[in-house]
């Protein structure tokens, strides 16, 4: 028999640490339930929870613009050379052809295509003026990255591009990286690399020369922005302690408004040249060709919404939480009982909703979000206004033992519990006294 409690034991022993363990995932992807009925002492209410959609492939919502917008080639139809070889001209651009067409939107489609597809800017002609161009990838909505930005090259990677960022749907741009073969020379930085930064310096925007090699490293065809290197500062190097990146995102508001965007610009500012001297005789050699870019992330809904919808060529959270807007971030008519706030990452792993509550419900005495007004002994704030408390406890704040009603009180021998002893913080007995001040002139209203 006791062979067998023992097995039984282990077992759950087993089943509890592997449903702890699903609380804390690899990827950056719980928070995925808004609400759940659970029973209390008024009966079948809800709980509700932080929530986020998944990450997904952002490529397939936005809108892509060019500038100058007649810098793709096929315009009128060019041949090209091959980098390594200026002899070899056999490449050849023709907007008017399907086949020979190398528009934008070939930056985005399925890759593993054979022949590789992809965009391709015109030629150097008109060198020795820069070769620029600016690649605006455009959400019309608030995203968050959850994972590198990667922009494979077909051509050689160029040896000079910035990548930028904006908040504010383009009206302004901030550098994310810049990337170089002599990051000195081209932007006055010194050279660094994702794994020089630390926590206290991951907000640094850096030079790195990393991805900026000519044609004789033809097979090494990605430039990254390293996002997931950047999170295992707080999470380990595997991402395994997410509670921990979690809790950063949910106090640092800069750290998480690094991670989030509404648009992507790419500023190519020198092609790949193989070589110190660029060859002017052979022009057509130089040139920009992008065969996919990729960008994972999710809507920023403020933690207030579990998926997203794209309808009528726009990305818009589904709100819960008696939440509205394009991004959950305000709080429905008739529900402004108290001021809209994001949801919150913390307690790990179920966070705080901060639902919106209704305009009409009376005085509401605010309790679990008061940091000197915490449930105790076990118990669980529900909508950051009362406390949910364990059975053998009660009380606004679950201070009180339920047997100190009993017949024999705490102390008594079928209790089930020591004697109590009265809470020796005064302040704690005086955040009571004015607790209970308050819930009276609550009562009386």
């Amino acid at each position: 028999m006791r062979f067998q409690f023992a097995l039984t034991l282990q077992a759950l022993w087993t089943a509890v640490c592997q449903a702890a363990m699903q609380h804390y995932p690899a990827a950056w992807g719980h928070y995925d339930v808004c609400k759940s009925q659970v029973y209390s002492d008024e009966g079948l209410t809800w709980d509700y929870m932080a929530c986020q959609p998944e990450a997904a492939d952002m490529t397939q919502y936005l809108k892509v613009t060019l500038d100058p917008p007649n810098i793709t080639c096929g315009d009128p139809p060019e041949t090209y050379c091959a980098l390594e070889n200026p002899y070899m001209c056999n490449n050849e651009c023709d907007a008017t052809t399907e086949e020979l067409a190398h528009p934008p939107e070939l930056m985005f489609d399925i890759e593993g295509r054979n022949p590789t597809t992809f965009w391709q800017s015109t030629s150097w002609k008109k060198y020795p003026k820069a070769l620029l161009v600016n690649i605006t990838l455009s959400w019309n909505k608030t995203i968050e990255l959850t994972d590198d930005i990667v922009l494979t090259f077909e051509s050689g990677r160029p040896e000079q591009m910035v990548l930028e960022k904006s908040l504010d749907y383009g009206r302004s741009w901030q550098p994310y990286q810049f990337y170089a073969t002599d990051c000195l020379d081209a932007f006055t930085m010194e050279p660094k690399t994702v794994h020089d930064l630390t926590q206290h310096t991951l907000l640094d925007i850096i030079c790195t020369e990393d991805y900026s090699r000519g044609y004789v490293w033809k097979y090494d065809k990605t430039v990254r922005f390293e996002i997931k290197d950047r999170f295992a500062l707080f999470a380990g190097p595997r991402l395994h302690n997410m509670a921990s990146l979690y809790g950063q995102l949910d106090t640092t508001k800069n750290l998480r408004d690094f991670f989030t965007i509404t648009d992507l610009r790419i500023r190519l500012l020198r092609p790949a040249t193989g070589a110190t001297m660029v060859d002017e005789n052979n022009l057509s050699r130089y040139f920009y060709a992008i065969s996919d870019i990729k960008v994972q992330g999710r809507c920023k809904c403020n933690l207030h919404a579990n998926s997203c919808v794209f309808d009528k060529e726009k990305l818009s959270c589904e709100c819960e939480h008696n939440t509205t807007g394009p991004d959950c971030g305000r709080c429905k008519r008739n529900y402004q009982g108290r001021a809209w706030s994001a949801g919150s990452y913390l307690p790990i792993p179920k966070g705080t909703a901060n639902t919106c509550i209704p305009n009409n419900i009376g005085p509401v005495t605010r309790v679990c979000d008061n940091e000197l007004l915490r449930c105790q002994n076990g118990g669980v704030c529900v909508n950051n206004v009362r406390c949910n408390c364990p059975s053998t406890y009660t009380g606004v704040l679950c201070e009180k033992s339920r047997c100190e009603s009993e017949l024999g009180g705490c102390g008594g021998a079928d209790s089930g519990h020591a004697p109590m002893t009265p809470p020796s913080s005064p302040r704690l007995l005086l955040l009571l006294l004015l607790l209970g001040s308050a819930l009276l002139r609550a009562a009386s209203c």
